[in-house]
């Protein structure tokens, strides 16, 4: 009996315990469930070089976007040529160097303030770079899903076609059409000058840009159109329409967002190239190539214009590839593991 009542006592104490453990009140946080992007968000935040190198370019856009408006803050003109302040002796050396008014100085020859041709000249370099990059990836990506998707003949044609177009020599086509290219741009009244320039970079940066591009997202999409949830669209009756739009573009962002990063850079010193050679945008106005090839004259005189010029485009460069390493990291859903 005693027994019995010890046991019993026992029974009573350990269903009591349960039972407030049950109705205690949970301490610990729940378990929230994440996006991918909410995801890859957290991933690019860890990285402290991509963070820093996304500001930096963010700040770099802005300040190429509102030059003007920075130029008049800081009290610099691009236009305004300082001739006497220059070397009477024939070097055209500026006898002043770094100053309040003039925080990198003046360029040799003409007197303009140099921080002001930077930002001026940003503009047009950024212009051409992130038009190129639009098109160009545009284009690769409706020609990579078509022949992804549809396969069979038409992937046959588009794929002899992006075979074709990487064969070319694109530098020798660009440096070969130059010239008969913007005249034949003018003569059709399209633009002048510069602007005729400007199109034909951005065209045939375009041209020769997107079959690499085209063979990435054909790979993808190949992968993609053999995955569930395709294959339950289809059997659901979405039209091919519906799937590529719903279904696949969704799902290539990743790779989209991570070439954008890449290329955009690569663009720009394409852009800094050609005009550095005379292909491209010419004085009066001012880009990054000009300004290169203007400071080569002047390396050994004044190699803190080379230097100061060289160096704001590696950096811009840079920044944007270190971007581009951030965001494939951040994307790719292996990273954690």
């Amino acid at each position: 009996m005693w027994c019995q009542n010890r046991y019993a006592k026992y029974r009573v104490g350990t269903v009591s315990s349960k039972s407030e453990t049950a109705h205690a009140p949970l301490t610990t946080a729940a378990i929230q469930g994440r996006s991918p992007r909410q995801i890859a968000w957290m991933r690019f935040k860890r990285n402290k070089v991509g963070v820093g190198a996304g500001i930096l370019s963010i700040t770099l856009l802005l300040l190429s976007l509102f030059a003007p408006i920075v130029s008049k803050i800081i009290g610099v003109d691009p236009d305004t040529l300082h001739l006497d302040v220059l070397d009477t002796s024939g070097s055209g050396i500026p006898t002043v160097g770094f100053s309040w008014e003039h925080p990198l100085g003046l360029i040799p020859g003409t007197g303009r303030d140099f921080l002001a041709q930077l930002l001026y000249g940003s503009r047009i370099s950024f212009m051409i770079a992130i038009l190129t990059t639009i098109t160009s990836l545009t284009i690769g990506l409706f020609v990579g899903i078509i022949g992804g998707y549809f396969r069979g003949r038409i992937d046959n044609y588009l794929g002899r076609t992006t075979d074709f177009l990487l064969a070319f020599p694109a530098f020798f086509m660009i440096v070969a059409l130059n010239q008969p290219m913007v005249a034949r741009i003018e003569e059709a009244g399209i633009a002048q000058g510069n602007g005729a320039r400007i199109i034909f970079l951005v065209f045939f940066l375009s041209f020769f840009g997107w079959p690499g591009f085209s063979r990435l997202v054909r790979s993808q999409v190949l992968s993609l159109r053999e995955r569930e949830f395709v294959t339950a669209a289809q059997a659901m009756g979405a039209t091919r329409w519906r799937v590529i739009t719903k279904e696949l573009i969704p799902n290539l962002w990743a790779p989209v967002i991570v070439v954008t990063s890449l290329s955009l850079p690569g663009y720009l010193g394409a852009e800094a190239v050609y005009s550095f050679l005379g292909l491209g945008v010419q004085p009066p106005a001012s880009t990054w190539g000009i300004l290169l090839s203007n400071a080569t004259r002047y390396v050994t005189v004044m190699p803190s214009f080379f230097l100061i010029a060289a160096g704001s485009l590696v950096i811009v460069v840079l920044a944007f590839n270190l971007v581009g390493d951030a965001l494939r990291d951040a994307l790719d859903p292996r990273a954690d593991r």
